[in-house]
Parts: C-alpha cells; sequence; structure tokens
C-alpha cells in the first residue's frame, strides 16, 4: 500500500454489496457514515455496552442507562435493531416479556466501543474543561 502525500492512511474496505467499489467514511455519500452516526450515538453506544453481558428486558436496559427516558430508548433501540446490532424477542406472556439481545455484528462493535469507554473513564480528569 502507498502513503499519499500528508501521511494519512486510506481507511477504505472493497464494497462487497456492490453499492459502490469501495468504502471510505470520508466520503460524502459512503452509506458507512449512517453506521457511524449510530454507533458515535451517546445512547447506542451506552446500550450496547449494557447489552453485552447477554439478553435483557428493556427495563434492566433502562436502569443500566440512568438518565435515559424511555422513549429515546425505544428509538435507540429500534436503530440498533434496524442496523443489524440488536435483536428483539418477543415471548408470548401476558404481560409481553421482550428481550433485546446483541447480535454477532453486535458484539463486534461492542468491542470498540467497550476501548472508548474505558479510555473516556481514564481520562476524563486530565480534559481541561468537562465537556
Amino acid at each position: 500500500m502507498t502513503i499519499p502525500e500528508g501521511g494519512a492512511v486510506p481507511m477504505t474496505t472493497r464494497c462487497t454489496n456492490g453499492a459502490h467499489d469501495q468504502h471510505d467514511v470520508y466520503e460524502a455519500q459512503c452509506p458507512c457514515r449512517a453506521m457511524l452516526d449510530l454507533l458515535a450515538n451517546k445512547w447506542a453506544a451506552l446500550a450496547i455496552g449494557a447489552l453485552e453481558g447477554g439478553p435483557q428486558r428493556f427495563g434492566a436496559v433502562q436502569r443500566r442507562l440512568k438518565g435515559v427516558s424511555p422513549k429515546v430508548l425505544t428509538q435507540t433501540l429500534r436503530r440498533l435493531e434496524d442496523a443489524g446490532l440488536v435483536d428483539r424477542t418477543v415471548y408470548p406472556a401476558v404481560p409481553l416479556h421482550v428481550e433485546y439481545e446483541l447480535t454477532e455484528l453486535g458484539h463486534g462493535a461492542a468491542v470498540p466501543l467497550g476501548a472508548l469507554r474505558a479510555w473516556v473513564e481514564e481520562n476524563l480528569d486530565r480534559s481541561p474543561a468537562t465537556v
């Protein structure tokens, strides 16, 4: 691989679905941006972390993510499900029993997100101002 002038290493991957030649999050029209936007969302990143331990009901996820409203958590879990990161299973019972769990893709996303959460916790006090 040739590194272009300026030293930036290209971060492209060949597109396997035929939508375009290669993925590049720096390109305005790349569909990668939608996934990056989802994973960079605070509640999505925290929900993925909360589900790393296995399937959980909505209430358990909400209790873990202190401060999230039911509406925002519902929207977040739906977006994660639509993106293939979370599975939602409904068990026929009265009342309905619904569980959320990470898919294989979701477990893959959990790894770098876990590293990011750990970095934030370890380095926040080094920041000159709290964001």
